[in-house]
């Protein structure tokens, strides 16, 4: 039986809003909660998962017809944990200073189960321009999330915002970061463990409230009136 194609704009809804990762599914809880103390350190980890996916999608996706159902898993591992790799590698080689922030988190992305649940779930069930636009929504609307959340933290606890930009964007952005001014007293709680949580449980109520309203909206009945008789 053939899959049922979904539209992009269908794919990229669900990556960005509808099915996010992080917020609906609670996937890949581990980098959110731990790199997001500040926004740089959320959108370089974001740019690196959004990276795997969209490799390892389109990689799994060319390959679904060549791989037996029996060994899939370890064959979907094995592609993510290459692409990782390389992802890894390159972040070495050229962004050394974020590296060595993220550290052991970049690595760890191979265990990540939004990935492999792409993979299982979408990739290899799908023709490749739709795996690659299904990794590249779904790493988007991870990357947001990661951003958002360590901006919050990094603006509440800190003061700053892409205090350390240039540790992804290079030296010319070393003043691109916005402060509060010396006076400004954060919130420990916000950068510390806890303030995560905190943070990922506002963000997921925010997002729940916005449903809720939009649903009420298109459940609310649009009143017809009766055609105008013209009289003559």
């Amino acid at each position: 039986m053939a899959p049922v194609l979904s539209s992009y704009r269908a794919i990229a809804g669900d990556g960005l809003w509808r099915n996010n990762q992080a917020l609906v599914a609670l996937l890949g809880l581990c980098p959110l909660l731990a790199t997001t103390t500040t926004a740089t350190n959320g959108l370089g980890m974001g740019l690196a998962t959004t990276t795997v996916l969209v490799l390892s999608n389109l990689t799994i996706s060319l390959v679904r017809n060549l791989v037996r159902p029996e060994v899939r898993l370890p064959v979907f591992v094995l592609v993510i944990a290459s692409v990782v790799t390389v992802v890894e590698l390159g972040m070495q080689a050229y962004f050394h200073e974020l590296h060595k922030v993220l550290g052991l988190f970049i690595p760890l992305i191979v265990t990540n189960c939004a990935i492999i649940g792409r993979a299982e779930a979408f990739a290899s069930r799908q023709p490749p321009d739709r795996a690659l636009v299904d990794g590249l929504s779904i790493g988007i609307g991870f990357t947001l999330v990661l951003m958002t959340l360590g901006g919050l933290r990094e603006l509440a606890g800190q003061g700053t915002l892409f205090h350390q930009a240039h540790l992804l964007l290079g030296e010319a952005a070393r003043g691109f970061g916005l402060g509060l001014g010396p006076d400004f007293r954060g919130a420990l709680v916000a950068i510390l463990p806890p303030g995560a949580f905190i943070g990922l449980g506002l963000l997921i109520a925010l997002k729940k409230g916005i449903d809720t309203r939009l649903a009420r909206r298109r459940a609310t009945p649009v009143r017809i009136l009766p055609p105008r008789t013209i009289h003559e």
